[in-house]
């Protein structure tokens, strides 16, 4: 899987501008997020599609009741996008009404089924955190692995995890079961929010199925060569 761009842009204007730049002749793998997907509405991922060849994770997260999230995965089935999210901490029975809705969403509009990935505690969270804010007295990676046997349990296709957790996942969870690793850092640059972190070749090396890597590409003041550099990074230890 070639690493995914994280789009996280303001507005299609200024996404498209972005993707110019990198050879309409390469397919890239891309993620759209909250932000864009909010602001153009379903029809972002239509434009994305007409422009190059693409393929595209779109992470809305998504955590309700399942009657809800199965309704709102069915939309998103639709729409011939490759990856999508739901909250483990959402249950079983929301992950398995997640599945249900994208399945058959994708039959109606007649294309393939995206692949389902839960969230297990986002790159964001740290142990303080959980224990004084969320009560969870669990160890992080320890809840994090647990999560992600439940996502197994339930028929979802993988996970969205630190790269920090992925032997610990691998340890319970299926050898094609995808575990996909944001907070993706090269050596030598800034954290910003992200607090669990590793750079491409210590995600190849812990496991990861793919990884996702945002502001190392599109805030730097050369994008292309950011990618190229991450993708060989990346792929050298495949």
């Amino acid at each position: 899987m070639e690493p995914i761009i994280a789009l996280d842009f303001e507005d299609l204007a200024t996404t498209q501008a972005f993707l110019a730049e990198f050879d309409p002749a390469i397919p890239l793998f891309v993620k759209v997020g909250m932000e864009l997907f909010y602001r153009e509405g379903p029809a972002v991922i239509k434009k994305l599609q007409a422009q190059r060849e693409v393929n595209i994770f779109l992470d809305l997260k998504l955590h309700d009741i399942p009657h809800t999230v199965e309704k709102a995965a069915y939309q998103l089935g639709r729409l011939g996008i490759q990856l999508t999210t739901v909250h483990a901490a959402g249950g079983s029975a929301m992950l398995q009404a997640a599945k249900r809705g994208l399945l058959a969403g994708a039959a109606a509009a007649s294309v393939p089924a995206p692949k389902l990935l839960a969230i297990t505690h986002l790159t964001s969270s740290t142990p303080t955190m959980l224990r004084n804010e969320l009560a969870i007295i669990t160890p992080l990676p320890q809840a994090v692995q647990h999560l992600a046997a439940v996502a197994q349990a339930a028929g979802v296709d993988g996970v969205v995890a630190s790269a920090q957790e992925v032997p610990l996942i691998r340890a319970v969870t299926a050898p094609d079961f995808l575990i996909i690793t944001p907070g993706i850092r090269p050596a030598h640059t800034a954290l910003g929010d992200q607090k669990r972190v590793v750079t491409p070749k210590q995600a190849r090396e812990l496991g990861s199925s793919g990884i996702v890597v945002g502001r190392p590409i599109t805030q730097a003041s050369d994008p292309v060569a950011a990618y190229q550099q991450i993708k060989a990074e990346w792929s050298d230890h495949q």
